[in-house]
């Protein structure tokens, strides 16, 4: 049914979204890339929730090209999301949606760090089907379809296990963006074998573990646009991902949180006890 879906939604345009994300990189985020003026930058929820002239350029791109390629679907986008919160409603309805971050990582962005990415995810009635994670400025492009593998240009990705007796290095929520409540789950991976650190780029990070480089994330938020591509990623590339209830993160929302995305089920399961402090 899942192939059936993918075929009757996407069909053969991957690379068709690949070029458009490219396109979209290329016209409105790279060369702004450095060249950011103080009045192109816009503080949303306070200093450390930015936006940039490149976000809303590239979003309206994407918007435009995604909905052209696949008529009849709609965009969950970041940017349109903050101007209308009922936009995240489409993610429960029957249409095909396209999930956008147009730059993820806005921080490391704004301060001329090339660790950042445009993520894209294709979802239908809360599945996800296909995802896109694109870092223009590291020249890095992975592709996750469900039910047949991750790339990385071109490459099959394979998380992997870590080493037996290895410290677990873990990415977790900014401490800028975590409640009290939250701060103490992610307290408890402050322990003997497990190396937090706060994350950058979200989209990056599920990136890591999909190639093995990073062991996990541990995040206390859930806005689809972070999370959709990646988790995507990482499960196609054989990772684990799970909330601390023990259930599968779900796009639409509702979610237990923490949640982790890991390399594999026993790692995952570490984390998430961690998390849960039991």
């Amino acid at each position: 049914m899942t192939e059936d879906l993918i075929e009757h939604v996407l069909g053969g345009r991957t690379t068709e979204v690949e070029e458009a994300v490219r396109k979209a990189a290329a016209a409105e985020i790279m060369p702004r890339f450095r060249q950011l003026a103080a009045h192109d930058i816009v503080e949303k929820n306070g200093p450390h929730d930015l936006v940039t002239v490149a976000d809303r350029a590239a979003e309206a791109h994407l918007t435009a090209s995604l909905t052209a390629l696949l008529p009849g679907s709609v965009v969950v986008g970041e940017e349109a999301v903050h101007a209308d919160p009922t936009v995240y409603e489409a993610l429960r309805g029957d249409a095909p949606v396209w999930i956008v971050d147009p730059v993820d990582g806005t921080r490391q962005f704004v301060h001329g760090d090339p660790a950042f990415c445009t993520l894209v995810a294709l979802a239908r009635q809360g599945e996800l089907l296909a995802s896109w994670t694109f870092a223009p400025a590291l020249d890095e492009f992975a592709v996750a379809v469900r039910g047949r593998g991750a790339t990385l240009n071109g490459q099959r990705l394979h998380a992997g296990s870590p080493a037996l007796g290895a410290v677990l290095e873990v990415a977790t929520s900014h401490p800028d963006y975590t409640t009290p409540d939250q701060k103490r789950a992610l307290l408890g991976l402050v322990t003997e074998g497990v190396a937090p650190r706060p994350c950058g780029s979200a989209g990056l990070e599920y990136l890591a573990v999909a190639r093995g480089t990073l062991d996990a994330t541990a995040f206390s938020w859930e806005y689809a646009w972070d999370h959709a591509a990646g988790l995507l990623l990482v499960t196609e590339a054989g990772g684990v991902q799970t909330t601390v209830a023990g259930e599968p993160f779900r796009i639409t929302g509702g979610n237990a949180l923490p949640f982790t995305a890991a390399r594999d089920a026993a790692t995952a399961d570490r984390i998430r006890t961690l998390l849960r402090g039991s």
